[in-house]
This record gives structure tokens, sequence and C-alpha cells, in this order.
């Protein structure tokens, strides 16, 4: 049996698909990794779905980051083929923005550590979040946020900060702005003096982060094993 192919961009050094990479493989998919930095993301015709993760970048910003533009054209691509994508943080506000909504940079509060995120009720037939528990915790690390939805898109899920956490474009393109790839240990090489101007204490976020993973954990897995299901069905 041949495994569908997902093609991953990674878009900063340290931003790997981490656990989510792991749950993808472990549902039998195969993941073609192109870090940014180094060479711009290729075509989507040879591959059954598209992942794109977090960095700290604008969705546009091509003077920092000039593999972006090919990567909004991967997409768009994805978007008009109806091939299946899951963007996370970066990648969910590129797909936002791509599909003819609104990023913008330092809006609000930032959102840093394990947050509460609620399901909205729109969510109840989606496939990746109908079903989950009305309240789930996941990691978040951002200022910039989408601040409207494309036209046509569902809301899936929000916080009183953030109220774009999750959304859906078409029928199999999603877009989160946390980090379901991020687990607690991931925490203690973030910056404490950076923690520390937003208020807050390292050990502090990380123990919270800790106490949450065992009912976060299994959800965000759930939902990574249903979008390999829907990678499965449309290969």
């Amino acid at each position: 049996m041949i495994e569908p192919r997902v093609l991953v961009v990674q878009n900063h050094e340290g931003g790997g698909p981490r656990r989510v990479g792991e749950w993808l493989v472990e549902a039998g998919l195969r993941l073609d990794l192109v870090h940014g930095p180094e060479r711009a993301p290729s075509e989507t015709a040879v591959h059954d779905a598209v992942l794109v993760l977090g960095g700290g970048f604008m969705p546009d910003d091509d003077a920092r980051a000039p593999w972006l533009a090919a990567t909004r054209a991967i997409v768009r691509r994805a978007l008009d083929e109806g091939t299946p994508m899951l963007g996370i943080c970066l990648g969910g506000q590129l797909l936002a923005h791509v599909a003819g909504g609104v990023v913008e940079a330092d809006v609000g509060a930032p959102e840093t550590g394990s947050v509460p995120i609620r399901v909205r009720a729109e969510a109840e037939d989606d496939r990746l979040f109908g079903g989950l528990p009305p309240v789930v915790t996941a990691i978040e690390h951002h200022i910039d946020a989408v601040t409207r939805l494309p036209e046509g898109a569902a809301w899936l899920a929000e916080t009183d900060i953030c109220p774009f956490q999750a959304f859906r474009v078409g029928e199999v393109a999603w877009g989160t702005q946390f980090h379901p790839e991020v687990a607690p240990d991931s925490l203690l090489s973030w910056d404490a003096e950076k923690l520390r101007a937003q208020g807050l204490d390292k050990a502090a976020v990380y123990e919270a982060a800790v106490a949450d993973e065992p009912l976060a954990t299994p959800v965000w897995r759930s939902v990574v094993g249903r979008f390999a299901e829907v990678v499965r069905e449309r290969a």
C-alpha cells in the first residue's frame, strides 16, 4: 500500500512538526519536510496533503522570509485543488491570508503557555473538531493573529484574547492559532527573560502545561488522526 505523502513546510530552525509529525507517521503518512530558509517549498503535485508550521513572521513578510511567496502559492493551489491542509500558527495565518482573511501584527495581549481553548457549537459537524470537549488546553506562543476570517470560513474554536483559534476554509483546509505539535517539555527552551517581560514566570508556565497535558494530549492526537483519515480518503 502506497503511503500518502504530506509536504511539511518548516518556517524556522526550531519549529519542526514534532509530535504532530510523529502522529501522522503513526497513522501511515509519509512526511516530506522542507525547511523554508534552506530552499523554497516545491509544488504540491506529488503530495496528498500540506502541513505548514509556525514561525515569527507575518504571512506576507517576504523581505525577511522570501520562501513565503512559494508557500502562499502552495496554499492557494491546495485550496483550488481540494488538497487537505493543516496550518499551525503562522501556517493558519497563511491560510487565512491566502483565502481573503485579515492577519494583523501585535494584536492585543500575547497568549503564552497552556491556554484553555473553547470549541464552538459550529464545530459539531467538523471532521476534525466535532465531538471534542467544550474546553481543551493547548500551547500558545503568539501576539500576531487572524482578525477576520475569510468569507465562508467555518469558525471552530476561540479564546477571549484571540477569537479565531481554529477555522476551516472549504471542506479540507484547517488553520489553528495554537500549537498542537508542542509538548510541555518544549517550554523549557523558552526565553525566561522574554517571559518575565510579559509578567510570566517560566517555571510556572511549564508546570501549568505539564498539569494540563494528560487531558490535552489525547484530544490533539485524535484531531491529527482525523486529519490523517481525511488525507487517506483523498489520496
